[in-house]
């Protein structure tokens, strides 16, 4: 079989850069590979060279920020995006929610002995994913929302108890990453040796604890979504690809540090942009059926021609020789805009340091329903440097704003740099008046979760830090029970420092990794000193 390219036609400079700038998409090869450039997908913020240290205007851990830099613009393609869209939702038959999660695949266990607390007090409640996924070396977890964002009721028509979080492919063993355009990405023996080669982007994943209605059992049922990007090759045949950052010379995943699911949309944070925006009314279903053998008959795009689907293939994504793909995965679900911040980002890249002033990072958001407007919070993952002192910038806005898609849309109320003297938020959210902040460690100790009240603009500590889960990640609030969810992104493996189980050589337990959704209640962090 020929080396070349699975996946990837890859294009000189020259014309990526007039791609990027006229927003075109590359031709394709007929109905083979996508070939996407991943600077199509949406168009960058604008960039520039991080400022000196003498322009920016840090002030101090807790102290005021410009909430003018977190302005977002509506992106550039999300006409272009809508049409596309569209025109696949002619294509491909979808799913609810509530069918998606009647007919999940998959099974967590409460209260398993995995545990990635070790000396930190345990959580109120602790979800176990299976076994493939808690040391799964390709997805790695990041944010979390769920129904108490998306409705006030907390219901998604009858369905309750959901969460929902996100997982970028942090593992593509084999894959080119040399970013000469004359290599490319996957070739068909590295694909045959493993399919985790391919960069699949992002996953979302479902999750509801319920009553089996056959046993009347309680269970805990999730199932896993592809994020998808739609493009139009030269055959004029829509398609779709994985989820690419677009800041990045060589296909490379979204980190999808945050997420938010408010009324229909689901917002993934999207680090250096902004956000994408996904609908829960376009999701995707590759085997109505049930039965992946069958093939099952897809509808026909412009062309007239009638095509079918395959989810058995998991090295292959979009449309190809009239047979649609999706890396395995049974539901797919495709961007339907994007917004992109409009300050020009200068932020270092390769680096943790922040800079003080212009767009900031979208490392991850949340929602707080407790104000009125209910407002979508953003904020950054820092790590002080020399000449860059910032310890992240935090903001919110009001969330509905975000549907209309025609204006920009900013941050309102306050901007704060966070508290944290080193830095290293990886979650957020508020309730109430108080902001909640999960603090990583790394892998080799507890995190910790903090709390802090507005006083005169300024964000000062509310007690001491509680300890939570090693890897500990985004923040989601359950109204109705009351329980601050997060989830743990560290697998056994992932460090030296990181393994399955406690040494008995380490009786404080410092040196093992799991992943678990958790939650803890708000009224014991309250009594917390």
């Amino acid at each position: 079989m020929p080396t070349r390219r699975i996946r990837r036609a890859w294009f000189t400079a020259a014309v990526a850069a007039s791609l990027a700038f006229t927003g075109l998409v590359a031709p394709a090869q007929a109905d083979d590979a996508p070939v996407t450039d991943p600077t199509v997908q949406e168009p960058l913020t604008s960039e520039a060279v991080p400022a000196p240290f003498a322009t920016t205007a840090w002030t101090s851990p807790g102290g005021a920020a410009a909430p003018g830099d977190f302005t977002l613009s509506p992106g550039a393609l999300n006409a272009e995006t809508t049409a596309r869209v569209a025109r696949l939702d002619a294509v491909l038959p979808k799913s609810g929610v509530q069918r998606l999660l009647a007919g999940a695949n998959r099974t967590a266990v409460p209260w398993c002995s995995r545990d990635p607390f070790g000396t930190a007090p345990d959580p109120d409640i602790k979800y176990c994913l299976q076994n493939d996924d808690s040391v799964s070396r390709e997805w790695v977890p990041q944010g979390i929302t769920g129904v108490s964002d998306a409705k006030d009721n907390e219901l998604w028509g009858e369905a309750a108890n959901i969460q929902l979080y996100a997982s970028y492919d942090g593992w593509d063993p084999g894959r080119q990453t040399d970013p000469d355009p004359a290599t490319g990405d996957c070739t068909a023996a590295e694909l045959a040796a493993d399919d985790a080669c391919n960069q699949k982007g992002v996953r979302i994943t479902f999750v509801q604890s319920r009553t089996n209605p056959a046993t009347g059992s309680p269970e805990i049922k999730y199932r896993h979504v592809l994020l998808g990007w739609t493009y139009v090759n030269s055959a004029d045949h829509v398609s779709f690809d994985g989820l690419h950052a677009a800041e990045y010379p060589i296909q490379k995943g979204v980190h999808a540090g945050g997420i938010v699911w408010y009324g229909n949309y689901l917002y993934v944070a999207d680090t250096r942009n902004g956000l994408r925006v996904f609908d829960m009314r376009t999701i995707m279903d590759l085997d109505p059926d049930g039965d992946p053998t069958t093939h099952d008959a897809m509808g026909t795009d412009t062309d007239g021609v009638r095509t079918t689907a395959n989810v058995q293939d998991k090295t292959k994504v979009g449309r190809h020789n009239n047979v649609w793909y999706s890396f395995g995965y049974r539901y797919v679900m495709p961007q339907v805009a994007a917004w992109k911040f409009k300050a020009t980002q200068s932020n270092p890249k390769g680096s943790y340091a922040c800079v003080s002033t212009g767009a900031p990072k979208a490392s991850y958001i949340s929602l707080d329903r407790s104000t009125t407007p209910d407002r979508l919070l953003m904020g950054e993952y820092c790590r002080p440097q020399t000449g860059y002192p910032s310890t992240g910038r935090i903001a919110s806005y009001p969330v509905a704003a975000l549907e209309g898609r025609s204006a920009d849309v900013t941050a309102q109320g306050w901007a704060n740099y966070l508290p944290l003297t080193n830095g290293g938020a990886q979650g957020a959210t508020s309730n109430g008046g108080t902001l909640y902040v999960n603090e990583s460690k790394g892998t080799d100790e507890p995190g910790n979760l903090w709390r802090y009240q507005w006083s005169n603009g300024q964000l000062v500590q509310d007690g001491q830090a509680v300890r939570t889960a090693r890897g500990a990640e985004d923040l989601y609030l359950e109204r109705g029970t009351g329980r601050l969810w997060s989830l743990s992104e560290h697998r056994p493996g992932s460090a030296s420092d990181c393994t399955a189980n406690r040494d008995a050589a380490d009786p404080v337990g410092t040196d093992y990794c799991q992943r678990v959704l958790y939650g803890h209640k708000l009224s014991w962090l309250g009594a917390q000193p």
